[in-house]
């Protein structure tokens, strides 16, 4: 098919028809092509060519973060893949052929699509019409065959590195309403299974500076981590995170807290903002452990942060103060998802409890997940330095952590809790309090 003058402008590429493919970035339009954030990436090609250049792209240096994945197959191999599992970051299919034979393909594979996936399509029908088309159903972009590696990695780079677009990263701070319920041990199990379950790349942030214990519970020792990133803001960028990250797994880093008493923490309201952001700009997933203190700083990362995880003990106590948190959190992010509760320890012989629904539903939420009192279980685990899932992936305490990662991902919506009777336990604390 001849050059369309019109996509070339659009797309932003050269026609593949004008020049071969391997020439068409010289070692200047090579050396502007932007690293890729740590993504995960599907691949589904229909070509020997183009399964050869995306292998090619795979060992570039500008790939070194991300995670590509290759098969055979298409669209078809596409749906059928996604039908079972979560959508990565980004998909890449090839398609071939008249674009009645595709489209319809898909709108199908768009019903599995995740909310964040973005999609290239690679194709071999240069014409500005489906050019539009596919932009309005929703893809990202749209490449000629042949492509180039630089091509193909230039294409990524734009959808991750335009100042404009939106972070890349989903920001869930776990917080526990008492002091000692666990929130951690929940925090740091629950990046494990989203890192495991997702594929897809985590970082755990411990911001409990003088008491941190996600070294311990990863059974890692870094010699830099969060306060190094906060002390230079003037040097922290991607470049620099990747240094002071620890690698705990395939997909799953740690940015830790330094656990000593050398000196003292007093942070300012904005101290870890920057930090934040530049997670967000590199990271799919960035896991906060929140200590249990109240200052300007631990308010106002509670405030604008993605998700809120609450974690609880069912005894009175705890539920004034996540009360008195709920109330706060909605007043403050009125536009946003209720914080999700997460009852720790629960089933403590001859203790007294609240029951976990009756709790929850006295704060108009639902429960996440109630975790029982196994101290067997969790002592183990911390003095080896592992997870839950590490231990036995099939325990049901294991299963409770990998739907808490399907929940706070975004791909799973908790559904509406009943309202109950603790009415009067909320009231008493009322009058107490007045």
């Amino acid at each position: 098919m001849s050059a369309n003058p019109d996509l070339k402008e659009l797309s932003g590429y050269l026609d593949p028809a004008s020049e071969p493919a391997e020439n068409q970035f010289g070692n200047d339009e090579a050396s502007h092509v932007m690293s890729i954030p740590r993504i995960t990436i599907h691949g589904f090609c229909l070509t020997d060519a183009t399964m050869h250049i995306a292998e090619s792209a795979i060992d570039d240096r500008r790939m070194a973060k991300a995670h590509l994945k290759l098969e055979m197959g298409g669209i078809p191999a596409a749906i059928s893949t996604f039908q079972q599992a979560p959508t990565p970051n980004l998909i890449i299919v090839e398609v071939s052929g008249r674009k009645e034979d595709f489209i319809g393909q898909l709108d199908h594979l768009a019903e599995f699509c995740d909310a964040g996936t973005k999609v290239i399509v690679i194709g071999d029908v240069n014409d500005v019409t489906l050019y539009r088309d596919l932009i309005s159903r929703g893809v990202s972009e749209y490449l000629i065959t042949p492509v180039s590696v630089f091509q193909l990695i230039g294409a990524i780079g734009n959808l991750y590195t335009d100042p404009e677009a939106e972070p890349l990263g989903r920001t869930i701070a776990f917080f526990g309403v008492k002091g000692g319920c666990g929130s951690s041990t929940v925090a740091h199990n629950g990046a494990w299974s989203l890192a495991r379950r997702l594929q897809s790349e985590v970082v755990i942030t411990d911001l409990d500076l003088p008491f941190g214990t996600a070294g311990l519970d990863y059974n890692q020792d870094p010699l830099q981590g969060v306060f190094e990133a906060i002390s230079s803001p003037e040097r922290l960028d991607e470049t620099f995170l990747d240094r002071i990250l620890s690698n705990c797994s395939e997909h799953l880093s740690l940015l830790a807290a330094p656990a000593t008493l050398e000196r003292t923490y007093d942070h300012e309201e904005k101290s870890f903002e920057l930090l934040l952001e530049t997670m967000k700009a590199s990271m799919p997933h960035v896991v906060l452990d929140v200590p249990h203190v109240w200052n300007s700083w631990t308010k106002h990362t509670l405030v604008n942060v993605d998700e809120v995880v609450l974690v609880a003990e069912p005894d009175l106590a705890n539920l004034r103060n996540a009360k008195n948190l709920v109330d706060m959190l909605k007043q403050l992010r009125p536009n946003d998802r209720s914080p999700q509760l997460i009852m720790n320890k629960v089933n403590v012989p001859k203790r007294p409890e609240i029951k976990p629904d009756e709790f929850a539903g006295a704060l108009g939420l639902t429960v996440q997940a109630s975790i029982p009192f196994e101290p067997q279980l969790f002592g183990t685990a911390a003095n080896n330095g592992q997870m839950i899932g590490e231990m036995d992936s099939k325990h049901s305490v294991a299963r409770m952590f990998d739907d808490l990662a399907n929940s706070v991902s975004g791909k799973a919506q908790p559904s509406p809790s009943p309202r109950s009777g603790l009415g009067g336990l909320l009231s008493k604390l009322k009058r107490k309090a007045g």
